[in-house]
């Protein structure tokens, strides 16, 4: 399992928390330092079978800065990709890949 997170973000470590006390194993990575490539992404988000615009950090300062809220409407998926892969911090986090796909930590019991 790979747990893409950004070390200063209080949901991510409440997550990483979560998982060490599961003992549930991860490969951890920086998405800032080690952004996802857009390969990457598609295959995770078509994996995930959940709609691209559920990986996009729509609470983030980045986010909010771009005005993507209407952008990202008339945007194709590929434009989407492109986004998503230019910055870790448009993808919403933590993400967790595995045999799940976990965009956010709501999610997270269905691991267990």
């Amino acid at each position: 399992m790979i747990f893409l997170w950004y070390p200063k973000c209080s949901t991510c470590i409440k997550a990483k928390k979560w998982l060490d006390e599961h003992n549930i194993k991860y490969i951890l990575r920086d998405i800032v330092k080690d952004n996802p490539s857009k390969d990457e992404l598609r295959e995770w988000i078509l994996k995930s079978g959940l709609d691209i615009n559920k990986f996009f950090n729509t609470s983030g300062i980045l986010y909010r800065e771009m005005g993507l809220k209407e952008k990202i409407k008339s945007m194709s998926f590929d434009e989407k990709l492109d986004l998503l892969s230019s910055d870790g911090k448009l993808i919403k986090r933590p993400l967790i890949v595995s045999n799940l796909i976990i965009p956010g930590f709501k999610d997270y019991e269905r691991m267990i």
